[in-house]
């Protein structure tokens, strides 16, 4: 996923493109935070975009950013909330440029359904899922997927979290609807 080539590039100092900045996380720290971080990221790209492709690709440029931000973390928290900051904001910024091809939930479905869920329910799920909007899928996502705080959901969205509760609320409203579960 993540090509080492970039993140040695990186850890030197080198210029990629137009100048990294100093680079405060070493090699094995960089490494630890992906390993911790990586599957549950991409899982997110992948529900926010609706495409397995896309999600690859944003993922790589999700800690490509990261690690040329070289901003310092308090804890892991704010790095993982950081690094679904710009991961939404990516996606987001896809979805603009109409970079995405449309959602092509096919493999996930069949995913699913091999994992010994029914393929009708799950197709009635993405089906629902797919007529949100890409901030509701996230919203939706990151509370009962990653079980992210509404705070954190907040600033990875960047809304406030006064918002957040009702907006939450109206996505769950909505997705029950779709599901026929009022």
């Amino acid at each position: 996923m993540f090509h080492d080539a970039t993140f040695t590039h990186l850890a030197r100092g080198e210029a990629l493109d137009d100048g990294a900045a100093d680079f405060p996380m070493d090699e094995d720290a960089f490494r630890g935070l992906y390993d911790r971080t990586a599957r549950g990221l991409w899982a997110y790209l992948a529900r926010v975009t609706g495409d397995r492709e896309q999600a690859d690709d944003l993922l790589q440029e999700t800690y490509y950013r990261f690690l040329r931000a070289a901003a310092a973390h308090e804890n892991e928290t704010h790095r993982r909330n950081s690094l679904y900051r710009i991961a939404t904001n990516l996606a987001r910024d896809a979805r603009r440029r109409n970079l995405t091809r449309g959602p092509s939930y096919g493999e996930e479905i069949e995913r699913v359904a091999s994992d010994g869920h029914s393929a009708e329910r799950t197709a009635d799920l993405t089906r629902a899922l797919s007529s949100l909007k890409p901030r509701e899928r996230a919203m939706l996502w990151l509370a009962y997927a990653e079980g992210a705080s509404h705070h954190e959901i907040a600033d990875t969205l960047g809304v406030r979290p006064a918002s957040l509760k009702p907006m939450l609320f109206r996505a769950r409203q909505k997705m029950a609807a779709l599901l026929g579960r009022k």
